[in-house]
């Protein structure tokens, strides 16, 4: 089975253009999906049936996992057995009547303009790792950009006279324009940080990490959670938090959807209409809390 998945991961990539990090968690969640059905001796995926399925199901729900992990595997099971149906490797799809828990809807966890604001003074631009990380911070709350697409942004892609990024994703290409602060800081750390960090070595990455390679989605993480603490700010955040924040605050102040589609790269104008249902609740707060008959 490890082979088979193998190939559909190839497949993903050379064929479906899927971006490195779904082909990633399809190759772990049927990985996980394959070690269980050898522990059950069974290493053909011709083999697995529709009720060694639902055994697994029964499984996955005896491990505890949440409704949305196992939506996630469900998904991968789906994908991989019409993959293996469409090149004649089995004739019928044992996941076909395979259903995901139900998975309940919450909204974006954001922060809140201040809190932004003191996420982003907590970097010490004494040292380059700080002004570095200002850097980041600025140009990641002023695009909107995925934290994968900020590490692996090349000097090439910032435009520092037009103040725009390029993103490609998938063969499409997006600019998302950056304010006067973001363009402060992407200067400083360019003229007075980024060779420090690089200790002599070449790269074509706009960011590098304190050994001059390519920092991680991890590491930057690590390091969102260090300043999130020392800004005292309580709430578990991650690099997309800022990414909802930006999309959230831009259409509390006007922005319309469809260009903050465009920004977020949002194939669908409906998984944009979210943020603007988060205003809409942040408004009702507002008037519950001023109006003298809230």
């Amino acid at each position: 089975m490890i082979n088979a998945i193998q190939e559909y991961v190839v497949y993903l990539h050379d064929v479906k253009g899927t971006s490195k990090n779904t082909e990633a968690a399809y190759a772990r969640d049927l990985k996980k999906a394959a070690d269980y059905f050898a522990q059950q001796n069974v290493m053909d995926p011709a083999k697995i049936t529709a009720t060694g399925l639902n055994s697994y199901m029964l499984y996955l729900e005896k491990e505890q996992l949440s409704p949305a992990t196992v939506s996630r595997r469900v998904a991968a099971l789906h994908s991989f057995f019409q993959y293996l149906l469409q090149q004649g490797r089995i004739d019928k799809d044992p996941s076909e009547d395979l259903k995901p828990p139900k998975v309940e809807k919450k909204m974006p966890a954001v922060l809140s303009v201040e809190e932004v604001d003191l996420l982003l003074e907590q970097p010490d631009e004494k040292t380059a790792k700080g002004i570095r990380d200002k850097a980041m911070l600025e140009l990641l709350y002023a695009t909107g950009i995925r934290v994968s697409e900020l590490i692996h942004l090349k000097e090439k892609d910032v435009n520092l006279t037009m103040n725009y990024v390029a993103c490609s994703e998938q063969g499409k290409e997006r600019m998302i324009p950056f304010g006067d602060t973001a363009k402060k800081a992407l200067k400083r750390y360019i003229k007075n940080s980024r060779a420090d960090l690089l200790k002599g070595k070449e790269s074509e990455y706009l960011f590098c990490n304190c050994s001059g390679g390519l920092m991680s989605r991890q590491g930057f993480w690590k390091l969102m959670k260090s300043y999130a603490l020392q800004a005292g700010i309580t709430e578990d955040i991650t690099p997309h938090t800022l990414r909802h924040s930006f999309a959230l605050h831009l259409i509390q102040n006007g922005a319309d959807l469809k260009s903050v589609q465009e920004m977020m790269g949002h194939s669908a104008i409906s998984t944009t209409q979210v943020y603007l249902n988060m205003g809409l609740y942040h408004l009702r707060d507002v008037y519950a809390k001023a109006h003298p008959r809230g």
